[in-house]
């Protein structure tokens, strides 16, 4: 069986994690109402995954770039690896744009980022408090839109694990 590198799978998992814990993470905070420390906590929490991710993003893009995957599995409908594809393309540029959106929300918020509590990051763009409204969608856009196509993706790999009975799942689990 052709199954994706240690490295893709660890990166893989890894950012999975991340993305899930980030969104509901953002959905607990913005539900909290008025200005809190255990809300601001929170927002401080977000962003840094928001950054972890999409440092990890870039690292695993210029992996996949380096180490192609695994052939398609010739049982599988060349139809279902075009969505395959797409979906895969679709999560990688949501990867990169939820978070540089967030980041550039943030900057038009006047709030910076001080990743880890260590290391205070640029303010890409000025203070704004019209580009804040319209960045505070796009970024909400774009979280729903990844919360989507996350789940899909997560279904469909279900779907040829237990539907289908074929490999697709198990060439991204490491070796049990």
């Amino acid at each position: 069986m052709q199954r994706y590198t240690k490295t893709a799978m660890l990166l893989h998992w890894l950012i999975a994690l991340m993305i899930v814990s980030a969104f509901f993470l953002g959905l607990t905070m913005v539900a909290i109402p008025g200005f809190t420390p255990t809300k601001l906590k929170y927002f401080s929490w977000h962003k840094w995954l928001g950054v972890t991710v999409l440092a990890l993003a870039a690292i695993r893009l210029l992996w996949r770039l380096a180490n192609p995957p695994p052939a398609p599995l010739v049982s599988i409908p060349s139809w279902q690896h075009k969505v395959a594809d797409g979906v895969h393309y679709l999560l990688y540029f949501l990867m990169f744009a939820a978070p540089i959106s967030g980041y550039l929300y943030g900057s038009a918020a006047g709030v910076p980022v001080v990743y880890l509590k260590l290391v205070t990051l640029p303010a890409l763009i000025g203070p704004d408090p019209e580009l804040k409204a319209i960045l505070k969608t796009v970024h909400y856009v774009l979280v729903m839109t990844m919360a989507g196509v996350v789940v899909a993706h997560a279904l469909a790999a279900l779907k040829h694990h237990f539907i289908d009975r074929d490999i697709t799942l198990k060439r991204m689990l490491p070796r049990v």
